[in-house]
C-alpha cells in the first residue's frame, strides 16, 4: 500500500529530538525517515509534522487534531504520552481519558492510525523505576483504545534498545539518531513498507558506562535546567512547550537532503519487510 499525505502528531520525540540534521543542526527524528521512506512509492506524496516538545495528550487533542483534520490525512502517526506520565499532578484515570478522546478523534479522520507504548525508562534511568507505574498504566490505556478504534500499535515496551545509552541523545531522555532509526523500521513494518535493514541492526558491545564527571555534568547541564523550568512554569502559570510552533505545519513534499538518508543508493536486497 502506498500513502499520498502523512501527519506525525505528538511531543518531543515526533519533533525529532535528539536527532540534529548532519547538516543543518535542525531537528529530523523517525518521522521525517518514515516520510523520506513513503516518498519514493509516490510522486505527489506529501508530510507534515505538528509534534511539539513538551506537549500532553490534551494538546494533541485540541491544538494537532484539528490541523491534521484539514489535511485530509490517509495516514497518521501519533506518539504521546510521556508528557503526561512525567507530569506533577497526576491522576491515572484522567490519563485514560485523554488516551482514549484522541484516539478516537484521529481515527475518525483517517483509517490509518499508527501509535506507539513506551518503553520501559526504569532499564537505563536512575529515577525510571518510579515512574514506571504510570508508563504502565499508560500502556495499558494505549493497548487497549487501539483495539477499541482499530489503530495500529507499536508496542515499544518489550524493546531491550531502551536500556543501551547508545540509542539516545546527550540528555539521556531523547532518542539519538540510531534510536529514531529503529523507531522508524517499527512504524514502516507496522505499515508493511520496506526499510533499509541497518536500521535495526543491532550495536555491537556492551555501551560504556558513564564517568562520575559525566553523570556530574549530565545533571548540571540536562537536569537542574529542566527541572528549573517546570518550577517556572508552575510559578507562571505557563505549559512546557508554549510559544513553539510546529517545524512542519503544513503538507509539504520530503526533499532528499531533508532526511539526509540516500534511499535511492539501496538496492532491494538491502531492505527488509
Amino acid at each position: 500500500m502506498s500513502y499520498h499525505r502523512f501527519v506525525a502528531l505528538g511531543d518531543s520525540c515526533t519533533e525529532g529530538l535528539d536527532d540534529p540534521h548532519p547538516f543543518n543542526g535542525q531537528y529530523r527524528g523517525w518521522a521525517d525517515f518514515v516520510a523520506g521512506r513513503l516518498a519514493l512509492d509516490e510522486a505527489d506524496f506529501r508530510y507534515a509534522n505538528l509534534g511539539v516538545r513538551g506537549r500532553r495528550l490534551d494538546h494533541m487533542l485540541f491544538e494537532q487534531i484539528p490541523v491534521a483534520e484539514s489535511m485530509r490525512p490517509d495516514v497518521i502517526c501519533l506518539f504521546g504520552g510521556a508528557n503526561d506520565v512525567m507530569a506533577g499532578i497526576y491522576d491515572e484515570r484522567t490519563v485514560a481519558r485523554r488516551v482514549d478522546a484522541v484516539y478516537r478523534a484521529a481515527t475518525s479522520i483517517c483509517q490509518e492510525v499508527v501509535v506507539f507504548t513506551l518503553p520501559d525508562v526504569a532499564a537505563r534511568m536512575p529515577l525510571g523505576k518510579r515512574m514506571r507505574p504510570r508508563i504502565e498504566a499508560l500502556n495499558d490505556a494505549i493497548r487497549e483504545s487501539a483495539v477499541s478504534y482499530g489503530a495500529l500499535l507499536v508496542d515499544l515496551w518489550p524493546d531491550t534498545s531502551v536500556s543501551d545509552s547508545r540509542y539516545f541523545g546527550a540528555d539521556r531522555l531523547h532518542l539519538s539518531e540510531p534510536g529514531h532509526r529503529r523507531l522508524a523500521a517499527y512504524t514502516l513494518t507496522k505499515l508493511g513498507i520496506s526499510f533499509p535493514s541497518s536500521w535495526l541492526t543491532e550495536f555491537d558491545g556492551v555501551a560504556p558506562q558513564p564517568t562520575f564527571g559525566e553523570n556530574a555534568s549530565w545533571v548540571c547541564k540536562r537536569v537542574l535546567p529542566l527541572a528549573a523550568r517546570r518550577v517556572k512554569n508552575r510559578l507562571t502559570g505557563s505549559e512546557p512547550g508554549d510559544g513553539i510552533s510546529p517545524r512542519r505545519p503544513e503538507l509539504r513534499p520530503v526533499l532528499p537532503s531533508e532526511t539526509a538518508v540516500p534511499f535511492h543508493s539501496f538496492r532491494p536486497e538491502l531492505f527488509a519487510a
